[in-house]
């Protein structure tokens, strides 16, 4: 029961790490705006160097990225905290039926691990250059997030036993 328990709140404060993302980025959209804008155009990496084919320079560019952004951290905030909810309504569930209620564990965690890993270690960080740049390289925080993300993932997919009865048997008279 308890390791079920530290599923379900393991998987609620990732959730509410990605949704209060979201609405930090809403409510104060033009710090985390000018990121997206100056790693898409790439005008703080290394002068000169052979990737600058690859800037995004249009301003609409920015703005849709930064709106995928946004909608996959709440997207996996939502799935997470849908998650965490099925699993605590499942505590003493049978193990099977606690399994069921992982699932959107699973979609939330996979769509925040492709949000911080793929969009910034990889498309951020490796195809835009994101890592030549000393003022906005974000790789540091999105590999403790997806490693945080991926941490929670494994945790939840432990497979589940069936809940042992604490009370003893009762001896036939």
């Amino acid at each position: 029961m308890e390791l079920r328990l530290a599923k379900a709140m393991m998987t609620a404060a990732l959730a509410a790490f990605c949704l209060l993302v979201a609405y930090d980025n809403l409510v104060d959209y033009e710090t985390n705006y000018a990121f997206v804008r100056h790693v898409l155009s790439m005008d703080t990496t290394f002068p000169g160097n052979a990737l600058m084919h690859r800037a995004i320079t249009d301003e609409r560019g920015w703005r849709m990225a930064y709106a995928a952004i946004i909608a996959g951290e709440a997207v996996s905030g939502l799935f997470l905290a849908l998650g965490a909810v099925a699993m605590l309504a499942r505590l003493a569930a049978p193990a099977a039926r606690f399994e069921r209620a992982k699932r959107f564990v699973y979609l939330g965690g996979a769509l925040a691990f492709l949000v911080w890993f793929f969009g910034f270690m990889v498309v951020a960080g490796e195809y835009f250059a994101m890592w030549q740049s000393k003022d906005w390289n974000g790789q540091a925080a999105a590999f403790r997030f997806s490693m945080t993300v991926l941490g929670v993932l494994i945790l939840v997919a432990l497979p589940e036993r069936e809940i042992a009865d604490t009370e003893p048997p009762t001896q036939p008279r």
